[in-house]
């Protein structure tokens, strides 16, 4: 697998991982009616450093890196991931996850939060917490699902430095 920076080429394919999750509405707090221009602003939005995992030269997930706040919290990273359905299971969010990881400690990031990570979305749950991140505040019923009603969601947070 090779994890490399996205490139405008890369628009199309990225799409099609994206637009579907989005458009489910059951892990991303984000409009669920999204045009493809609006998708690409989203992931591709100036504040967003975005990457690509290929696999057999095939895209098979992205994830983006930006600065979680600003001014005093801009020490902190954020990250967005997504994996396409037919490649779920082969590791492509870890290796996503540990990419980005060493990507924010390479960019001077002190630390990584995730701000809403949806309850029910209990494999990536497991799988940030097998990272070494640590779920340091609960929002109750924060999130509407459209499954399941309002769930609970995290905020996870992992250090960068000891």
């Amino acid at each position: 697998m090779t994890i490399r920076p996205a490139a405008e080429a890369d628009h199309t394919p990225i799409i099609a991982i994206v637009a579907p999750v989005l458009a489910a509405g059951e892990t991303y707090a984000i409009d669920t009616n999204l045009d493809e221009a609006a998708v690409v602003a989203y992931w591709f939005m100036p504040a967003h450093e975005v990457f690509v995992a290929e696999l057999d030269n095939e895209i098979v997930g992205t994830y983006y890196l930006q600065h979680n706040q600003r001014g005093g919290g801009a020490h902190v990273a954020n990250c967005g991931y997504m994996t396409a359905p037919n490649a779920r299971g082969k590791g492509i969010a870890k290796a996503m996850c540990l990419h980005s990881l060493e990507r924010a400690r390479e960019r001077g990031f002190r630390a990584i939060q995730f701000n809403h990570v949806v309850s029910t979305n209990t494999g990536a749950v497991a799988l940030w917490q097998k990272l070494g991140f640590r779920i340091v505040g609960t929002l109750p019923k924060a999130f509407k699902h459209p499954v399941h009603g309002y769930v609970d969601s995290y905020v996870m947070f992992q250090s960068l430095v000891d």
